[in-house]
């Protein structure tokens, strides 16, 4: 029977003519050398165009890639060997080789050298190690020698093909050839050597359009194969198939069975001759080269034929070799120390060849019994001696959940059904069948639906408009999986339904109750198995997953494809080969799967239950199934990664387990984010040691200056001063009214032009000492010709009054502003900004009305303020003005403030003013002069020491001047409020006040706001 492969076209790229092709092992790379000098490397999965260079102006008539060195070598007709780098395309050699044209090169194996033959009659080695020295030459032939290529059973030893009509072998180290093959009537263009370890095999094809197959121990033609209508230009022992091709000028190429030498297909791409064709060992994948461009096949399916049983009996073919291995006999203890995706090592029994080319193994459901297929035959064997039980013609087999039943796909239209290896019936679907597969129902696929049947009755029980590609069935056969093109459907198959179901719900479909979809996801799959409800996949993307409750789970990224063989619940142990028929495995523990499966079926006594016997390394994966499913405070009570915890924490709102995993951590990142939640939920305390701990004094401005707390600022900007955030550090000073502190913090920035406008506007006295070291500064960058100049050219207003008219004025109305500050007003006042006033004018009327006077030192007096308030200054019109320490009158009485979260938005931190020294004696009279003093001020505010806007500044002094008063009755009493942030846990406060509320910050040992 034919072998029937499958052909599929991976690239066909039109090109100039081409001479040679090859293939890269691990890269799916074609590379094509052409007449017209030209060398491109093409992908022919994604069909571009990856690489293309030209060698020279003449034909390049062989191309072979050197992996081992990232590098391509080329020959040509200018007589030169030429070696490319195919990364960078840098040509790391050439040289001259032979007198005539190259025909061919060939790559040994494990040593560094290469073989070149030519139009010159001669073989020759260079070895690239040693600056690709000659190493040996091989003289013999009489006539251009066309090919050679290196036996891959022995190393030692190549053949050639000339045209002197012979076929000779050579071994290195001898000048003479072996022996030589006589039996072409005209020129030998190719040789091959055939890649099996049964048969000492050559093949030829030559000018007298024959290709002879060769016996090369007996030195004896084996077999002719007569058929094409031209000059062989090219022939081919597949590496992998049992398969012969050949190429002929005749523009065809033919595939032969191996075997029997019987014609299997021809293939013909209409791009005229066919001058060159290469296979790939260990793939599927051929390259030819034709007149008009290359073409790139893959024949037939790369998927290696092996079964696994559900006892660990393993059988595969290679080739028609039968070979058994059993992972019994592996020891539970390497079983255990084996990494996930390790190579097993299996001891391999040879159980014979097959009568057939097996393309299929599969184990019947009790293992019993083992079914190969191919060559459009079947043969059921026993599965312990592999002895004959049943063979027929059929070109599908698959077996039924009951090991009873297996059905036979003898056509595209015709399906036969056997119960106890006697033909039970006959179902001839009104499709045109593409595949069939088993379980507990028989499914026919074709191109465009999909149709279930019964194995006892052969009834149709449904049928569903989709393209399917495989079937596959849970054990319990109460789930199955539909495999298309690109996605998977999981159905739930509903056998009582099909079982009560009347004549009258069946319908041309079939019973349309019989599946309930479940879920479908966009994964291609290669091969697939369910364990329990878990169904455990292989996919195109060479990932290892399966999926459980409308979610997948990947178990682990694959290296290469690998195809799965079976899973043994005793190793909690998924299997898997690839098509070497190496064996590896992963881990995939039993127990979890029956936990999701619980899950998913809501029997959570069950998953509690199983959740015991899960280890502690596999709960976070457990934990991160729960999460997908909503669980998410089991998730947290059951994962063991403490990123995954704190995350599942911090969408739940647990501040407490965030914050015990975040102190853990000591991560700013987590600091943040905890800062983030506990802000969303108001725990503003929490909020703060978090931002805190996470050095974060953008944020902790943001919630200093809304709490309005002066203490908690002032420590802000030294905390951040200190951590050189000067930004923070002068906006913190400049809302608690320092000015003196935002100049010095200018000046530690190194910002000293900033620093003397600053002056300039609000510190007119510091204005000369930052002009000094404005000059300093210049002095020490600049260098030579013009420092003098750059520094003279800074004006001291103090020495240059001239430069500065009004200067002077300037200074008393700073005093006058630090005066000011302290008359108190009522809260009912609106109190104007600078831009909105005029404080010259204002201090003008103040002089005038005896409000204020100036002593003989400068110092500004205003009266109705104590002079134990007044900050002490030097004298005004000298310009130089240093602040003294500000002493704070203690307030006679206070009250314990409200709870943090209930209290009203007034300003938060106050302390009782002095009243005006006349206040009761002639109240009506000061408020008369007080009325004719401040005319542009109609409101009267009370006045407020501490307070977190730079419009009312506290006692240093500050941008705004503070109408007078009149104060008709005395002063109310207020207190400032006691806010802290605590050293505890969440708030405990240390400083015995319990009615006081916390804010949390430990990195800031804050003084109470009450200490003067």
């Amino acid at each position: 029977m034919p072998l029937r492969l499958d052909v599929k076209r991976k690239l066909l790229a039109r090109s100039d003519r081409s001479k040679a092709v090859d293939l890269h092992p691990t890269e799916p790379w074609v590379v094509v050398s052409l007449y017209n000098g030209n060398v491109h490397i093409w992908n022919y999965e994604t069909q571009q165009l990856v690489k293309s260079f030209e060698v020279c102006d003449l034909p390049v008539r062989a191309v072979k890639f050197i992996p081992r060195k990232n590098w391509i070598v080329t020959g040509s007709d200018d007589m030169h060997v030429r070696i490319f780098n195919y990364n960078t395309l840098e040509r790391v050699h050439q040289f001259e080789a032979h007198s005539d044209y190259l025909r061919s090169i060939a790559v040994h194996p494990t040593q560094p050298f290469i073989i070149t033959s030519s139009d010159d009659m001669l073989i020759k080695l260079w070895d690239w190690d040693n600056k690709w020295q000659l190493k040996q030459t091989f003289e013999g032939h009489t006539h251009y020698v066309m090919q050679l290529v290196i036996n891959p059973k022995d190393n030692h030893t190549f053949a050639t093909a000339s045209l002197d009509k012979t076929i000779k072998v050579w071994q290195f180290g001898s000048q003479t050839p072996n022996f030589t093959l006589e039996g072409h009537e005209k020129g030998v263009n190719c040789v091959d050597y055939y890649h099996g370890g049964d048969k000492p095999y050559l093949i030829s094809g030559a000018d007298d359009r024959l290709v002879k197959i060769w016996d090369y121990q007996n030195k004896t033609c084996v077999a002719t194969l007569d058929g094409h209508a031209h000059n062989v230009s090219a022939v081919c022992f597949h590496p992998e198939l049992p398969i012969i091709l050949t190429g002929s000028e005749d523009s065809t190429v033919r595939l032969w069975h191996a075997n029997t030498y019987r014609l299997e297909t021809t293939l013909n791409y209409g791009l005229e001759r066919v001058w060159c064709i290469t296979a790939l060992h260990g793939s599927n994948t051929v390259a030819i080269g034709y007149d008009e461009g290359s073409v790139t096949i893959k024949l037939g399916r790369e998927e290696p034929a092996v079964s696994m049983d559900s006892s660990g009996k393993i059988l595969w073919a290679k080739h028609s070799e039968m070979q058994q291995a059993n992972l019994k006999a592996i020891d539970q203890a390497t079983l255990d120390a084996a990494q996930d995706g390790e190579r097993l090592s299996l001891g391999v029994k040879d159980m014979g060849a097959s009568e057939i080319y097996p393309q299929t193994l599969q184990h019947s459901s009790n293992g019993r019994f083992v079914v190969a297929c191919g060559d459009g035959e079947y043969i059921v064997y026993t599965a312990m001696a592999l002895r004959n039980k049943a063979f027929g013609s059929g070109l599908e087999f698959v077996w039924g959940a009951d090991p009873n039943f297996y059905a036979v796909r003898e056509s595209s239209t015709t399906i036969k059904v056997y119960k106890n290896f006697k033909e039970s019936n006959v179902i001839k679907p009104d499709i045109v069948l593409d595949g069939i597969d088993g379980g507990h129902l028989l499914a026919s696929r074709s191109s465009s639906s999909l149709c279930f049947y019964d194995w006892e009755t052969s009834n149709l029980v449904r049928r569903i408009e989709i393209s399917a590609k495989r079937v596959y069935w849970s054990d319990n056969g109460e789930m199955v999986a539909i495999a298309g093109e690109e996605s998977f459907y999981i159905l739930k198959y509903n056998a009582e339904a099909v079982a009560n179901a009347k004549p009258s719900d069946i319908t041309v479909d079939g019973i349309e109750e019989a599946f309930d979809v479940i879920g479908e996801q966009a994964e291609t799959i290669k091969t697939a198995l369910w364990v329990g409800d878990c169904f455990v996949f292989t996919s195109s993307l060479n990932r290892l997953s399966y999926y459980v409750g409308g979610e997948i789970v990947t178990i682990a990224h694959l290296d290469r494809p690998l195809y799965l063989l079976g899973y043994i619940p005793k190793d909690n142990r998924v299997y898997a080969c690839d098509k070497d028929h190496n064996v590896v495995s992963y881990k995939l523990l039993l127990s979890v799967l029956e936990y999701q499966t619980a899950v998913m079926r809501r029997d959570f006594d069950a998953a509690d239950g199983l959740l015991k016997t899960i280890p502690k390394d596999q709960r976070t994966r457990v934990a991160q199934f729960l999460e997908k499913q909503g669980f998410k405070k089991q998730a947290l009570a059951v994962s063991q990664d403490p990123e995954h915890r704190f995350e599942l924490a911090l969408s739940l709102g647990e501040l407490k387990i965030a914050y015990e995993l975040a102190h853990s951590a000591d991560s700013e990142e987590k600091w943040k984010q905890l800062s983030q939640a506990a802000t969303l939920k108001s725990d503003l305390m929490l909020a703060g040691e978090c931002l805190g701990r996470a050095r974060d004094f953008g944020g902790l401005l943001l919630l200093a200056s809304c709490a309005g707390s002066v203490p908690l600022i002032n420590k802000l900007a030294d905390d951040s001063r200190a951590s050189k955030q000067y930004h923070v550090s002068f906006i913190s000073s400049f809302l608690v009214g320092d000015l003196e502190k935002c100049i010095d913090i200018l000046i530690d920035a190194d910002r000293l032009p900033e620093a003397a406008f600053f002056a300039r506007t609000y510190c007119p006295s510091q204005v000369s000492r930052i002009v000094s070291l404005w000059r300093d500064k210049a002095a020490r960058s600049l260098s030579g010709i013009g420092q003098k100049n750059v520094g003279e050219s800074l004006a001291d207003p103090i020495k240059y009054e001239n430069l500065f008219p009004e200067f002077n004025q300037g200074l008393k109305a700073e005093q006058y502003l630090r005066q000011a500050v302290k008359v108190p007003l009522p809260a009912s006042t609106k109190q104007p900004v600078n831009n909105e006033r005029n404080l010259l004018e204002e201090m003008q009327q103040a002089i005038e009305a005896g409000k204020l006077t100036f002593d003989e030192e400068g110092n500004a007096t205003l009266k109705g303020v104590p002079r134990s308030t007044i900050p002490q200054t030097n004298g005004i019109l000298s310009g130089i003005v240093a602040a003294a320490a500000t002493s704070t009158a203690a307030a006679t009485s206070s009250t314990k403030p409200p709870s943090y979260r209930k209290r009203t938005p007034s300003p938060p931190s106050r302390q009782q003013t002095p009243p005006f020294e006349d206040a009761h004696s002639d109240q009506e009279a000061n408020s008369a002069e007080s009325e004719s003093s401040f005319q542009p001020l109609p409101a009267r505010p009370d006045v407020v020491r501490d307070r977190p806007r730079p419009d009312i500044v506290p006692t240093s002094g500050g941008p705004d001047v503070l109408a007078d008063s009149q104060p008709s009755a005395q002063q109310p009493e207020v207190v400032r409020d006691t806010m802290r942030w605590s050293d505890d846990e969440f708030g405990e406060s240390n400083d015995g006040n319990d009615d006081a509320e916390d804010l949390n910050l430990d990195d800031l040992n804050l003084d109470e706001e009450d200490e003067a």
